[in-house]
């Protein structure tokens, strides 16, 4: 089955562990990662409970397809309440840590309570043990990675950990592993950080077995992979560029946000693109990429590894940050760069360093660094409040506001409470870039019509990762739709949302989404899993899963006034580009999405599709 059917229960407040097994009636209709650990969670809590209080849990989970030799298999979830937002949070993040925990024998692990002192969690094979983190407290996700590996002896542990961000409570605190990969997104670090949970340990030599098909599996994994070599973006465009490609491209179809979105299009993307990273500096003669980097038992590789110039005001002195380390990925550029109007790539790769060794979301951070520049530009906020000069294009005021969020000094501490907070104490909540409170990632809605509706009405707040239909409207995957109509728009993101959903629970990485579809994930698990799974039920898998969170935020108190956009989105026409003159037409979209769904005009389940659901 492919499942480990084994889960771990970690109550932090007795300091107890236990094993249970994987309730397979929930594994069956909710497959696995995503899915599954959303069905645990909703199940388990209180919509209503506070994110931050021993009530929520934490579940880290992987998918059937985890740690298998099925094409990204690397893949795990993070499911909680989110802080950032108050919505249901799923974080998602590649690397081998997610493998790790599968080849140990385990398929989820719930956190629930709270710890009275700082712990971690060693998990090898069969032998768990929470143990004390005293000495790991105040630490950052690299040093604490060090030290881990250092004090068991053992160069091979895989470690899932948070830095100070989350440790200090910034609401979009990361959960780390492997150094520079995430679970990035709603402060999952922040509820880590809240029950003193510094990390997770995990070596695993079990392997994953147990396949439905064993045979099958190999032969329909092989052929599967092969598509994704031949395709131009899995096969060459993510390797060569990474998810950076898309700098130029969607700077020129006018949907790059500029400036806190109140421009489509920035005169420095090229500066900070794909491109710029892979040629040789004038300051230096070498190149900002070094290589490319694949997560566990990928084919495509997407991943950038990245050296700084020495020289740069921002390092120099500092060897420390002179190493390899991870490179900037598109969202990452975008929040750090155009969204701020900074065209220094060298101060954005600095920032991102920052991000990923004290664990925060630079997508959350960026954004709200837009809304902090916007507002010093219009004199609200002062440089004696802030430490710093803060116009647009300040590549200083980027760099030092980095170093101190993470650390949560100074006006860090605001800046860690993200965009709708922030701007809302200074008296300015339209200027915040956000749904339900998470922060646009890069793509500006006025330019591509189908993501404004995806950003309204996705369940973790705004989010490109629930309902991509940049593929669509840009690249023509798998279908080319116009990205200036609204026509169609409601049926294409709906067919996105669930499909994200079902290659979320198989444990797969959504990149492959380029190249397969559905019908080319079902048939790898129903080798791994069972034959009823066919694409009819990988559908109905995807559209169930996005339902039951709908429904857990619904109970939470979010309503369909909720499914909206900033007042800039829908009223600011684009000044430039393709989508000139255009705002968001979300007021046209929406009712017509509500249909296709199966929901009441004010966004709630209707009684026969829940039925039809079984929800």
């Amino acid at each position: 089955m492919s499942w480990a059917g084994k889960i771990l229960r970690v109550n932090l407040t007795e300091g107890t562990v236990k094993p249970e097994p994987l309730r397979m009636d929930w594994a069956r209709q909710y497959l696995g990662s995503r899915g599954l650990a959303t069905k645990y969670f909703v199940e388990e809590t209180d919509p209503k409970l506070d994110p931050l209080s021993p009530e929520n849990k934490l579940i880290w989970s992987t998918g059937p397809l985890t740690g298998t030799m099925a094409s990204t298999g690397g893949r795990y979830t993070v499911v909680t309440k989110g802080p950032l937002t108050g919505a249901i949070a799923c974080s998602n993040s590649g690397g081998y840590w997610g493998a790790e925990l599968k080849m140990a024998g385990w398929d989820m692990v719930i956190f629930e309570g709270k710890s009275p002192k700082p712990v971690y969690l060693y998990i090898n094979d069969d032998v768990v043990e929470l143990r004390d983190a005293g000495h790991l407290w105040g630490k950052t996700v690299w040093q604490t990675e060090e030290e881990l590996k250092k004090s068991h002896q053992d160069p091979l542990l895989r470690i899932s950990s948070i830095g100070e961000a989350g440790e200090n409570q910034v609401l979009f605190a990361c959960i780390v592993n492997d150094l520079h990969r995430a679970a990035g997104r709603s402060g999952v670090g922040a509820v880590a950080g809240s029950k003193n949970l510094k990390a997770i340990a995990v070596r695993g030599t079990k392997g994953v077995g147990n396949f439905a098909d064993p045979k099958a599996f190999m032969k329909v994994t092989y052929e599967k992979k092969k598509i994704l070599h031949d395709n131009a973006v899995t096969g060459q465009g993510l390797p060569t560029y990474g998810t950076q490609v898309l700098m130029n491209v969607i700077n020129e179809v006018g949907a790059l946000p500029t400036r806190n979105h109140r421009d489509v299009q920035f005169e420095g993307a090229k500066d900070i693109s794909a491109e710029a990273m892979a040629t040789p500096r004038a300051s230096d003669g070498k190149k900002h990429l070094v290589t490319n980097q694949a997560c566990f038992g990928c084919t495509i590789a997407c991943g950038r590894i990245s050296k700084m110039d020495q020289g740069h005001y921002s390092v120099q002195n500092r060897p420390e940050y002179w190493g390899a380390s991870g490179g900037l990925e598109y969202e990452a550029a975008w929040a750090l760069g155009a969204a701020n109007g900074v065209n220094d790539l060298e101060a954005l790769q600095f920032a991102n360093l920052m991000c990923n060794e004290h664990g925060y979301d630079p997508i959350s951070f960026g954004a709200t660094v837009g809304a902090v520049m916007e507002l010093y530009e219009m004199g609200v906020l002062t440089k004696e409040q802030l430490g710093i000069e803060a116009p647009f294009g300040s590549a200083q005021a980027l760099t030092y506001f980095a170093e101190i969020t993470g650390k949560a000094q100074g006006f860090g501490k605001e800046i860690g409470l993200g965009s709708k907070r922030l701007t809302a104490k200074y008296g300015h909540p339209d200027l915040t870039m956000s749904v339900k409170g998470q922060e646009f990632p890069a793509y500006d809605s006025r330019g591509i019509q189908g993501m404004g509706l995806a950003y309204a009405t996705s369940n973790r707040g705004a989010c490109h990762l629930r309902g991509y239909t940049v593929a669509s409207e840009v690249m023509g995957i798998p279908v080319k739709t116009d990205p200036l109509t609204a026509d169609g728009k409601p049926e294409l993101v709906k067919a996105f949302q669930d499909a994200t959903a079902a290659f979320d629970a198989a444990g797969i990485c959504i990149f492959t989404s380029f190249a397969w579809t559905l019908e080319d994930v079902a048939p790898q698990v129903a080798a791994a899993c069972g034959p009823e799974y066919t694409l009819e039920k990988m559908n109905e898998i995807g559209e169930r899963i996005w339902n039951m969170e709908r429904d857990y935020n619904n109970r939470a108190g979010f309503t369909a006034k909720d499914d909206t956009l900033p007042k800039r989105l829908l009223t600011e026409p684009a000044k430039t580009g393709p989508a000139k003159g255009l705002v968001n037409k979300l007021p046209e979209m929406l009712p017509k999405y509500y249909e296709v769904r199966g929901w009441n005009a004010d966004g709630t389940l209707k009684p026969e599709t829940r039925a039809r659901l079984g929800l």
